[in-house]
């Protein structure tokens, strides 16, 4: 089993809150895991220390065998392999589809502009949004532009690709379309980390799931054992909670 993310006592505090706290988990090649839980648990927080858009207070996050969190680590490579979708999209307002796809990948990854562009097509093509290449980010719809963020992210050819909240921005008629391009990235073998409101996309497409909190990860397993017969209390109301809105 390779992990590819191995995190050991991970810490988060703002000033004297205390988001994540003491968290151990790990994320295995090819694996898609989805972390559930209440506003507030610290889902996004533990995603954002993963690609260290926020610095952990303490503990480890181990990739490859090192420590990211030690001073000599080039962060910059290491956010290359994190493949990082927002709720909010965050394309660049100025540039095409094209070349949100491609900017990333001739800045950080260094690659020509041919190749960019062919990598970009790719996936472009992968999300089903190929054939909006000259298109700004504001004459597409929500669900549009959340699949050019998925190509984006994937043109960078990441180890593993997060996910924080990815269609709650959206419109519900378009939260489908982008639920079942993810299905598919899910079933082509790619890693994922995925903060999910979606209980039936965590439970159909998860190799295992993750319930957090108050800051800690209160249970996981597969997703019949967490939805079918979660042990904890807390688990238990959460998922009726939202079930029943379902």
């Amino acid at each position: 089993m390779d992990k590819v993310i191995d995190i050991k006592h991970l810490s988060k505090s703002f000033g004297s809150h205390e988001v994540l706290k003491d968290i151990d988990f790990s994320v295995t090649k090819g694996e898609v895991v989805c972390i559930i839980g209440s506003s507030g648990s610290g889902k996004s927080t533990l995603l954002r220390c993963i690609n260290l858009l926020e610095k952990p207070t303490g503990g480890e996050i181990i990739y490859n065998g090192d420590n990211i969190l030690d001073d000599k680590h080039d962060i910059r490579a290491y956010r290359s392999k994190m493949g990082m979708v927002f709720q909010q999209f965050n394309l660049f307002e100025n540039h095409n589809v094209l070349s949100n796809c491609v900017v990333g990948q001739k800045k950080v990854l260094k690659r020509n502009a041919d190749e960019a562009e062919k990598v970009a097509m790719k996936y472009l093509g992968v999300v089903g949004m190929d054939r909006f290449i000259n298109a700004k980010p504001k004459q597409l719809s929500g669900g549009q532009k959340q699949r050019v963020a998925i190509a984006r992210a994937l043109s960078m050819e990441p180890d593993v690709m997060l996910f924080d909240e990815p269609t709650s921005a959206l419109d519900p008629e378009m939260v489908g379309e982008v639920l079942k391009v993810m299905k598919k990235l899910a079933e082509s073998g790619l890693t994922m980390l995925i903060v999910t409101h979606e209980m039936g996309f965590a439970r159909d497409v998860s190799d295992r799931v993750v319930f957090m909190d108050k800051g800690v990860i209160a249970e996981e397993g597969t997703p019949e054992q967490i939805f079918n017969n979660p042990k904890h209390e807390r688990t238990r109301e959460f998922l009726k909670r939202t079930l029943d809105k379902e």
